[in-house]
């Protein structure tokens, strides 16, 4: 059984009901820019789902985790559009998207997995949309802990890989893709992410 899986079995809405104050941030940002179809790839049981929900946009879902599908069923509802897989396997329709959200997921993959994601979503973003990840920075307190299996990236006690972003690394992967900002944030439980805001040339 994938970690994930069990994770959720286990606790259930793991991280609360709450969204994200990225996920309500980005939700505002795309509104004003008069966007209206959103994708959010590592969808979880929804949680972060609800402020684009709530704002009226059509959004559709990526997520590996049957049991958190099921869980989103509940939490939301009524029913999402979600393909059951791994942001590995993108795109799964030829959609392009107004927006794109994705949360604490990046920072989950290897380099080159990282640089696929990145790369397939920008594929299936419109011109002048916009997509924002979250990701974990070497300032949160959980760096340099566990086994360093490559640069800044840690294998944790529960077996999970970790890679931490910092300003030089977030220049790498998104500077060639419209990087138009990049600042740190904290979301609860005191966790530091980086939000990094792409925007797709006209």
């Amino acid at each position: 059984m994938e970690f994930w899986e069990k994770a959720f079995l286990d606790k259930q809405l793991m991280w609360g009901e709450a969204p994200a104050s990225a996920a309500q941030d980005a939700a505002h940002l795309f509104k004003e820019n008069g966007f209206q179809n959103v994708l959010i790839p590592g969808f979880g049981y929804g949680r972060n789902a609800k402020p684009f929900f709530d704002a009226g946009f059509k959004v559709t879902g990526i997520e590996i985790s049957k049991t958190a599908i099921s869980l989103s069923r509940e939490f939301l509802g009524f029913h999402a559009n979600i393909f059951e897989g791994s942001v590995d396997n993108m795109p799964f329709d030829s959609n392009e998207y107004d927006g794109i959200f994705c949360h604490a997921l990046i920072h989950l993959l290897d380099a080159e997995k990282r640089n696929l994601f990145i790369s397939r979503c920008f594929y299936q973003l419109k011109s002048n949309g916009i997509m924002i990840f979250t990701a974990i920075t070497k300032d949160a307190p959980t760096y340099g802990a566990g086994e360093c299996i490559a640069t800044d990236t840690f294998k944790t006690k529960d077996g999970v890989n970790l890679f931490f972003y910092d300003e030089q690394s977030i220049k790498a992967e998104f500077e060639n893709i419209g990087l138009i900002e990049s600042s740190i944030i904290e979301e609860q439980p005191a966790t530091k992410f980086w939000k990094i805001i792409c925007r797709k040339p006209l």
